[in-house]
């Protein structure tokens, strides 16, 4: 049981520190050396936890980015509040920690899809069920609004939730530029604006 723990807390650190090296140099500028001297291990140690960088970035990926974006942008908006209060104050909580993180280099999902995309089918299979899961909550959280009558009934649930996604992602990436906290307001300026033309 011991043991158990203690890989599994090891295993922990190491997908941790594998996602941060990836989010601020990309996958393929980063060497299995970089990955060793972050992690203060070595190779044997490494390859006995995983059997490739590869198999390395799809385990960050299926544990640690499904809940990151699972925990910043799908729960948060999941229960029956009213939809556009869930959305603005859910996409407002994300952005502004991103204000406050020094070390921003963008929307991890995005970098990674723009990354792998034409090169690596394996994973971009695993990025675009991310990106599924995220539309999928967006279009229920947009008819529910509707059902409720938070939301005109005319609006086109999928429309919506393909604006919001690519609005947000292309903040994610202007606030990785420059001056993060007058761009994130701005934005959440124009969202609202967005959603009063959706009210009945």
């Amino acid at each position: 049981m011991e043991k158990s723990i203690k890989r599994m807390t090891t295993n922990n650190r190491m997908l941790v520190a594998g996602l941060e090296l990836f989010y601020q140099k990309g996958y393929y500028t980063t060497s299995i050396d970089d990955i060793l001297t972050k992690l203060n291990l070595s190779k044997g140690a490494f390859y006995y936890h995983f059997e490739s960088k590869e198999d390395y970035l799809l385990e960050i990926i299926k544990t640690l980015l499904v809940r990151k974006v699972y925990s910043a942008l799908v729960e948060p908006i999941e229960s029956h509040e009213n939809t556009i209060d869930l959305i603005i104050n859910c996409f407002e909580n994300s952005l502004e920690t991103a204000v406050h993180n020094e070390m921003d280099c963008g929307f991890i999902l995005n970098n990674f899809i723009a990354e792998f995309n034409g090169r690596n089918a394996e994973v971009m299979k695993h990025l675009n069920e991310i990106l599924k899961i995220w539309e999928v909550t967006l279009v229920s959280a947009v008819q529910r609004g509707k059902f409720n009558g938070h939301i005109n009934r005319h609006a086109d649930a999928e429309s919506v939730a393909i604006y919001l996604m690519s609005s947000y992602i292309g903040i994610r990436t202007l606030m990785a530029e420059t001056n993060p906290s007058a761009r994130k307001y701005r934005y959440m300026s124009q969202l609202r604006q967005y959603f009063k033309s959706l009210q009945p």
